[in-house]
Formats: C-alpha cells, structure tokens, sequence
C-alpha cells in the first residue's frame, strides 16, 4: 500500500520530511565497479571494451560487428507501420520546433564607457548520446537527446548503445534513422561512457555526453563529469500530481502509474484536498494495476515510493511540492496557472486536467530529459545550451581603457598583484 498522510495529522511535518529525504537510488554500491572499468578503458581501449561487451552483453564485437550499418537504420524505418513511423516523425518534427526557440542570441554592443563588450555562442565539436538497451529502449529518448544537439549545430554525434545478444531495437534504429544519425556503436554499460569520454582507436572521443542509462551509466558520468561535460546525473524518475475532487479518479490513477511502471525504485505521489477522491484514486491505482503488462514493476512502485497525501486546500500543497522539487508536476485544475505562479522548483510542469505527463514523454515538444531526485531546486531539463558554450569578448580604445583602467589599477594593487597592475597602467 502506498503511503498516506494527512496534513491535519499530529506528527505530519516529521513524516513528510522524511518522505522528502528518502533516497531512491539503486541500492549497489557501483562506485568502486565503475571506477575499475573507466580505467580499464582508459588504458586498453577497445579490447576493454571487446571484454566488457562479451562478459556483459554476450556477444563478439569482431562477429556482431563494431558498429551499426546505417542501412540497418534506414530499413528498420522502412519496416514501420505507418502509424508508428508518423508518430515517430511528429514527434521529432515537435521536438524540433521546440528547442529552435531555445538558440541563444550573440550579444556585441558598447558601454558608456566606450567599451566593447559581447558574447558569442558556438557549439561543441561532437557529443555522445547513450541509449539504453534491454528493457528499457526507448526511442523517444533518443529524439529528446539528439534533436537539442542538431538544433544547436553540433557537427558529430556519436551514439552507443547495448546490444544484448547482438541484437537491437529496430524502433531504436528507426529513431536514429530519423535524427540522422550516422555513427552507432554496440556497446553499453559504463564502458561506452569511458569509450566516449576518453576514446579509443575506433571511438573518438567527444566533448559533451547526454542520455539515460542504469546505476552503472549515471554513476560514470558523474566519475567523467570534468572530462566531459554531462546533462545531469539522473535517478529514478518520479510524478507529482496536485488534483481536486472534480477529476475523474482513472485518468489521475493512469498518470500516477505512468511512473510507477518505468523503475521500482520510480515515484508518484499525489496531493488533493478531497479525502473521498484521495480514495477513489487508491481503488482506482489497484483496478489498473493487473490491466499492465508492467504490472510487476509498477506494483513494487506504487507500494514501496508511492504517496497520496490530504491537504487543508491545494495551495497548502504548493510549498510541499517545492520541498520535493519533482521531476514532473501535474496541475489537474480548472485554474493552473494560480497554482503554477507558486511553483519554484520542478523539471517540468502540465498545465490542467487535460495535459498528461505521457504527452509531454513523446509529442509534446519540451524536453523529457529532467532533474530528478530534487535536483530541479538547482537545474534544468536537457536543452539546446547544453551542448553550447558561450565566449565573452571585450575590446577597448584608448579613452575606453582611461575611463576603466585606473580602477583596475587600483584592484590589483590592492589583492597583492603588481604585474596586473602593470599590465593596465603601462597603457595609461
């Protein structure tokens, strides 16, 4: 059974604080694991990666082949149902109209002083995109992770992915033929994170590596963050949902199992004002549960992470879903934009009773790449500047450096430096 707590209850602030500091992440101590692989990689390359691929994966590289055959892509989009392969494309066409608005804007202007200043944004030379295999194939992922690299101009986009078996997701191998992808590899785990990071004789390496994988993948990003730049270290996803009594109790069950059925260790909690609705969702959440084929995995979910928790009215809800800083957040409200005025903290926010988290994984638009685990309190979803830079420029005339330089001056003599002292007033 999930958890329940009532905000009238004695004792309520201690229980919900300790529903805020639960931590989810995966239990194994992977740490030590991942930093034995990452310099195996770093010091043998691709027979590393060869080992760990066979050991892992269960198939020879040098049998299965190293990389993916771009007609492989072209054929399994050719091999779609239309319906598929035109959810597929509108997905991405979304996608991409999206995180065109998001390209930053070069600035280069001059100040009263007379000085020049500016900024310029440029790409970054290639990025590496980690798909997961196995279970968890998602080709939305990919289109979320490809599209805001293309959009901002990256010119090579390496992806990796397991191949378990030697075999691979043809709606994995559609999407990519869609993003136009070019450069796949069969491998996975936190050795293609190393492989990308580091390179090898066959895998060069790349400058920013994005994409969701398991306890392994996060844990060698966050070991590589520094050698590469990352989108985030992510962790089990989770769902808030915020919802009167006017709601029907199925669609707020199907939204709350939306997360109970990816992981479970995923979460989904639900805050109402309407004690007989709080109910009827419980029920609700029990009658859809065996209609799943992911029923075993959102069981252990919704019994173990989920909540559903009584409030004097919503807007009492509303500092409580900050302290949790959700992933994704749910207004299902006749008037959400009252009650999206006080959000501080969430990934990513749906708008009224008839805006689904699901929509927002595929069709939407935004990106589905978000902060999990309160990390929204400090950082963004995937976006077309995580795989920009952004270069400060200035310039100044003679009267320019007259106007600023005496202070300049003054501040370097101050903090002990004379050569930067003299490296301005040399020029005065």
């Amino acid at each position: 059974m999930p958890l329940r707590l009532d905000s009238k209850a004695a004792g309520f602030a201690a229980d919900f604080t300790a529903l805020v500091d639960a931590r989810r992440e995966a239990d194994e101590d992977v740490s030590r694991d991942v930093s034995a692989i990452l310099k195996a990689v770093r010091a043998h390359g691709d027979t590393a990666l060869a080992d760990y691929t066979s050991r892992f994966d269960h198939h020879d590289l040098d049998v299965s082949g190293w990389a993916v055959d771009p007609a492989d892509c072209r054929a399994a989009l050719d091999g779609l149902s239309t319906p598929l392969r035109d959810a597929l494309e509108l997905a991405a066409a979304r996608i991409t109209a999206y995180h065109e608005k998001q390209r930053p804007v070069d600035s280069d202007g001059i100040d009263a002083a007379g000085v020049r200043l500016g900024a310029r944004w440029t790409a970054v030379d290639a990025a590496g995109l980690y798909v997961p295999g196995g279970r968890a194939a998602y080709p939305s992922s990919l289109l979320m992770n490809v599209i805001p690299a293309k959009v901002a101009g990256v010119q090579r986009i390496a992806m990796v992915t397991p191949t378990p078996k030697g075999e691979i997701n043809p709606l994995v191998l559609a999407a990519a033929q869609i993003a136009g992808i070019e450069e796949i590899w069969r491998v996975g785990g936190a050795q293609a994170v190393a492989a990308l990071a580091y390179g090898t004789d066959r895998i060069k390496p790349v400058d920013v590596i994005t994409g969701p994988g398991n306890a392994w993948v996060a844990e060698a990003k966050r070991q590589l963050y520094g050698v590469v730049g990352i989108d985030m270290v992510a962790g089990p996803s989770e769902i808030v949902v915020v919802a009167d009594g006017q709601n029907d109790a199925d669609w707020i069950a199907a939204d709350l199992l939306s997360q109970s059925e990816h992981d479970p260790t995923s979460q989904s909690i639900l805050f109402t004002d309407d004690a007989a609705f709080a109910d009827a969702v419980e029920q609700a959440v029990m009658r859809r549960l065996p209609l799943l084929s992911t029923q075993a995995v959102a069981t252990t979910s919704w019994a173990a992470n989920g909540a559903i928790i009584l409030v004097r009215d919503l807007d009492e809800a509303m500092p409580l879903v900050d302290r949790l800083a959700p992933e994704h957040l749910e207004l299902a409200v006749d008037d959400p934009d009252r009650y999206f005025a006080q959000v501080r903290h969430a990934g990513s926010v749906f708008l009224g009773r008839m805006t689904p988290e699901a929509v927002g994984d595929y069709v939407a638009g935004p990106n589905h790449v978000l902060p999990t685990g309160r990390r929204a309190r400090f950082s963004s979803g995937l976006s077309v500047l995580d795989f920009m830079k952004r270069t400060s420029f200035l310039g100044l005339t003679p009267d320019a450096i007259q106007a600023i330089g005496p202070a300049a001056v003054a501040l370097a003599e101050a903090e002990g430096l004379p050569a930067h002292a003299a490296s301005v007033a040399l020029r005065l």
